[in-house]
């Protein structure tokens, strides 16, 4: 047992001697065959040594063998521990040396596949439990490792497959023709297919370059993870490069003060052209001269013209017949990813959805919109700015089946808004759902001079119609302080559905006003659809309401 002990330094030092050369060899196969490199080699020669002299030790005593297992199993445990750290930490060095990088990874499979060698001549199924736990860990480990690596290598590939998929989109951007398109219709197909092959050739050409490499260096395991992560990349890219773009940068104005700011991360699923201009705008000094905001409009104008790359239905069947032929040649025949795990992947189904929402029309996303986004006032509860005290009374014709809502705004209270200037609150009540192009949208209240609690027992009626049912509409209240000749600025939002009404037919209740509203990945493609539909009113309006946020206070530092 005390050699055991001391083993275990032997076997490090052992380990990192056998590393570091295999570093300095720039990682080498260990054979004309072989897929892995001669550090992996090395560290079981070593470690099979050592089980070798327990072996020969021939003890007749099960307790005894028992212990010995238990404690080689604790040295194979370190050992391999050590040496995927090691690979773990050296590894982002050489994403860039792609042939490496795959025999990096190899290393840790043929960990795996030693280590389930050891584990059956340790005893396999007849080991002792506490032994068979210590390897049965080690192995869950190692490929949790093997996991995080090909997540890393597909990463660094990244910048590459969004040069490919831009390049796709320009090509995409060719392909002309409105209308709907019939690919029953064998002729319409066949053009279809050809206009399909052309715009995935900068993502083939790609993918035949690498993934061909891939084959041949990376082992049957390791290669299959690398092909789902780069699947996920590929849809993902697809979805935020092609279908549903970014904005790039507005031009240069001459003042970097007139330039909008794009949104981070987290907002860059809408690039809303009127959030970025609000915000811009309202957040200016008040004392900012009328020229240079109507300089940061045109530029603002500019931008919008570049959103109106709104997919053509011609555009939609050439992408999802490309996805078709992704999809194949991630299947390749078999060989390569199953079928059910590319079709139920999250990301393809989340790009289908996306590609099905850009034939929708404006009132059927407005209406999916409204159905989906069930938690619009999570900000209001978790950070009130204020309340508001509102009175819906639902109402259904019953003979024409005309549905009606009757909204009195009672006061607002606790306003939280601080200001230099004059206070003048006022309540915006707008109606959202489909169907409401011809139909009065948004009522106002007046204005109240200087008070943060203002009460104004105002009432407005909304006439909903009966072409839809009343659960797919909303009621919307912006608070806003009125300000004279310029944008008035949103103090805060409430929302009321009118589902949780439509039951008992009226509700009178104080309800809080929050920053914004809180959207879901549904709710933000939505967004980022009908924010390029410039033309469409309905749409124009929606999309500024969903998007803008609470202003900044006017206060002088």
């Amino acid at each position: 047992m005390q050699w055991l002990n001391e083993n275990d330094d032997v076997s490090m030092d052992y380990l990192h001697a056998a590393y570091d050369r295999d570093r300095k060899d720039g990682f080498q196969k260990s054979s004309e065959h072989a897929l892995f490199s001669t550090s992996v080699v090395d560290v079981f020669t070593q470690l099979n040594q050592c089980f070798d002299v327990i072996k020969k030790l021939e003890c007749p005593d099960p307790e005894v063998v028992k212990n010995y297992m238990k404690r080689f199993a604790k040295t194979v445990n370190k050992v391999l521990i050590a040496y995927s750290d090691i690979v773990r930490r050296d590894f982002e060095k050489y994403t860039s040396r792609q042939k490496v990088a795959c025999i990096m990874m190899n290393n840790i499979q043929q960990l795996r596949v030693q280590l389930e060698k050891v584990f059956e001549s340790m005893g396999g199924e007849k080991l002792d439990a506490d032994a068979a736990n210590v390897l049965n860990e080690l192995q869950s480990k190692l490929n949790g490792v093997l996991d995080q690596l090909s997540s890393i290598f597909s990463k660094s590939l990244e910048p590459q497959i969004q040069q490919s998929m831009q390049e796709l989109g320009g090509l995409l951007c060719k392909v002309k023709g409105g209308g709907q398109v019939s690919l029953s219709q064998p002729s319409q197909r066949s053009s279809i297919q050809q206009e399909s092959d052309m715009v995935l050739r900068p993502l083939m050409d790609l993918l035949d370059g690498s993934l061909s490499m891939f084959a041949q260096v990376c082992e049957k395991t390791v290669l299959k993870r690398l092909l789902k992560e780069l699947w996920k990349i590929v849809m993902h890219t697809m979805e935020k490069t092609v279908v549903l773009p970014p904005l790039s940068d507005p031009r240069q104005s001459g003042s970097e003060e007139m330039l909008l700011p794009l949104p981070s991360n987290a907002q860059a699923k809408i690039e809303d052209m009127s959030r970025m201009l609000l915000n811009h705008v309202s957040q200016m000094p008040m004392n900012t001269p009328m020229k240079q905001v109507k300089s940061i409009q045109a530029t603002f104008l500019d931008m919008s013209k570049e959103a109106e790359k709104n997919l053509s239905p011609k555009q939609c069947a050439v992408l999802d017949m490309a996805l078709d032929t992704i999809k194949q040649y991630f299947h390749a025949g078999g060989q390569g990813l199953k079928k059910t795990f590319l079709d139920k992947s999250a990301e393809l189904q989340s790009l289908r959805y996306a590609l099905s929402l850009y034939t929708q029309t404006t009132d059927t996303l407005i209406k999916t919109f409204v159905n989906t986004q069930t938690q619009q006032e999570k900000p209001g509860q978790e950070d009130p700015v204020g309340e508001v005290s509102i009175q819906v009374d639902f109402t259904t014709h019953p003979g024409t089946g005309e549905h009606k809502v009757t909204v009195r705004v009672v006061a607002c209270n606790d306003l939280k808004w601080r200001t230099t200037g004059m206070f003048r609150p006022f309540v915006e009540v707008h109606l959202i759902g489909p169907h409401l192009n011809d139909k009065k949208r948004k009522h106002s209240t007046k204005s109240k001079s200087n008070n943060w609690s203002p009460k104004y027992n105002e009432t407005f009626q909304f006439n909903l119609g009966n072409e839809d049912d009343p659960n797919a509409y909303e009621l919307q209240f912006c608070v806003k302080d009125y300000c004279f000749a310029r944008e008035d600025r949103l103090i805060g939002i409430a929302l009321m559905q009118l589902r949780d009404i439509i039951e008992q037919g009226s509700c009178a209740c104080w309800v809080a006003l929050g920053r914004r509203v809180h959207l879901d990945d549904t709710g933000f493609t939505v967004l980022r659809i009908l924010s390029q539909r410039t033309n469409d009113e309905v749409a124009k309006e929606f999309v500024k309401l969903k998007s803008e946020c609470r202003h900044l206070e006017d206060i002088q530092s």
